[in-house]
């Protein structure tokens, strides 16, 4: 009788550390995507930092363009509004798409901007002007690299939640839903090889 008992006790307690290390697990995969996400927001607040400098360098030169400018603020304050209900649940669908969403606008009305630049030669010789466009371009490649961080850190995070036996046990421990990756919207454009012709 008590070697079966400790024979019990021993099983329960395996599996009581086997669900405590799918547990911490869990915890660590989580953590790691969403410090992911936090070096995201880095760049992106970095981001919508310098577009309030490179629009007030460009009102010089650009007075009878007001409405770009102002399509420009305006997208980047519904961008920085999406960052920080992002930042608040790094991996919701929701807040990844809303975040998408405002991104992918502000990248539309920056694009505007550089066309309107493209008719002013003087703006664009502007050191100031050159000094700005090389930082945003800088920290355009540093998001795309930290955004590829966390959406490697979201998959790994999902697909060890998704396998078994983590699967069996994730809900109780509040990880009962996949995190969502970040994809902005020339995500599948990036993605295409180009066309040469002839």
């Amino acid at each position: 009788m008590a070697l079966t008992l400790i024979i019990i006790v021993a099983i329960i307690a395996a599996i009581a550390f086997y669900v405590i290390g799918i547990y911490n697990r869990l915890v660590s995969l989580k953590n790691r995507f969403e410090n992911a996400f936090a070096q995201i927001e880095v760049q992106l607040k970095r981001r919508h930092d310098l577009i309030p400098n490179l629009v007030e360098t460009a009102k010089g030169y650009l007075s009878h363009e007001r409405e770009t400018l102002q399509s420009v603020i305006e997208a980047r304050n519904t961008a920085a509004a999406g960052l920080k209900a992002a930042a608040a649940n790094p991996g919701s669908a929701k807040a990844m798409a809303d975040l998408s969403g405002a991104e992918g606008a502000l990248t539309q009305a920056m694009g505007r901007l550089n066309v309107v630049m493209e008719a002013y030669p003087d703006l664009k010789a502007s050191e100031n002007m050159q000094q700005l466009s090389e930082e945003l371009t800088s920290t355009e490649n540093k998001v795309a690299f930290a955004r590829q961080s966390f959406n490697d850190a979201v998959m790994h995070y999902n697909t060890y939640r998704q396998s078994f036996p983590p699967v069996a046990v994730a809900g109780m421990f509040g990880h009962g839903q996949d995190a969502s990756l970040l994809e902005f919207e020339d995500s599948a454009q990036i993605q295409v090889a180009p066309t040469v012709s002839f």
